[in-house]
């Protein structure tokens, strides 16, 4: 599955996830479904969304 990245957060904030988390919610809210993960090669919190495939088609 493909993913949008709507944000990054540092992982070694104080409050871990917490930013990431609040910010998500807040796409959430909005009809976005937005979750949180972790990109270990980045050290960082990312929140993403599932990339909507095109319904145009080419063929």
């Amino acid at each position: 599955m493909r993913r949008t990245v709507l944000e990054k957060f540092p992982a070694g904030d104080p409050r871990g996830s917490w930013h990431a988390e609040e910010y998500a919610r807040h796409r959430r809210d909005e009809g976005l479904p937005a979750e949180v993960v972790m990109d270990l090669e980045s050290d960082a919190f990312l929140v993403v969304v599932p990339q909507q495939q095109s319904l145009d088609r080419p063929w």
